[in-house]
């Protein structure tokens, strides 16, 4: 990927964070933030805004940072096991502990005396389902090779992203950081393979005005060249 695309991912993805915690951050904690344009408090509503902005800031980076580790990872497992089916067969095994873990150690560190297990399934399938749509659509855009990948960098890279407020449970951060790093997860998931053909066409263009520039450059010193009688 050339600078120039990866500067635009960057900010892209930056933005996607913004506005998605902007909203559903309005929307979740609307019991909070209601009296504010009930009594038209501009001031409130304006540094709310920007608060919410700012911390999606923060989970976007944080899922770049995340993304950019799956890659190296995955070039990294892609080596070791020396067969893509194999590195799959792990990506799989490790997709199932994941979501397992999601419902076994919540269930174990906050459930109180008595209580079921079974909301506590709710965020597990939420994170499957959204994974499996945007795996689906990558491997629509590019292969069915992409399915594999895309299903563990969307759970298992989502999980590890989030774990700061999953050690918390506390439900609105909970819900709000799970939904902007899935945005911002399946957002840079997606724009990926077109960054990286936009790239290879600026390369292959600067290089045809390269080769062009030289010939001219070849043609002229030829033409001024002083004749040897």
């Amino acid at each position: 990927m050339t600078s120039r695309n990866w500067v635009r991912l960057f900010m892209s993805t930056l933005l996607v964070g913004g506005v998605t915690t902007a909203i559903v951050g309005f929307i979740i904690r609307w019991d909070e933030f209601q009296p504010y344009f009930i009594h038209f408090q501009i001031i409130d509503i304006l540094s709310t805004l920007v608060w919410l902005i700012v911390m999606g800031f923060l989970f976007s980076v944080i899922s770049q940072m995340g993304f950019f580790s799956y890659l190296t990872i995955h070039r990294f497992g892609l080596g070791i096991f020396k067969s893509v089916s194999l590195w799959n067969s792990v990506q799989v095994v490790l997709v199932v502990f994941g979501l397992f873990d999601l419902v076994y150690l919540r269930y174990e560190n906050f459930a109180k005396p008595g209580d079921s297990v079974v909301p506590y399934f709710g965020p597990a399938f939420l994170l499957l389902a959204v994974s499996l749509v945007v795996a689906w659509y990558k491997v629509k855009q590019t292969n069915r090779g992409a399915f594999i990948p895309a299903l563990f960098f969307m759970i298992v890279a989502t999980l590890v992203e989030w774990v700061p407020v999953l050690r918390e449970n506390e439900k609105n951060w909970f819900y709000l950081m799970m939904i902007s790093l899935l945005a911002c997860n399946a957002y840079q998931l997606i724009i990926l393979h077109k960054l990286n053909a936009q790239s290879v066409q600026e390369r292959q263009k600067r290089a045809e005005q390269t080769n062009s520039k030289a010939k001219n450059t070849s043609k002229n010193r030829k033409m001024t060249k002083k004749p040897s009688m």
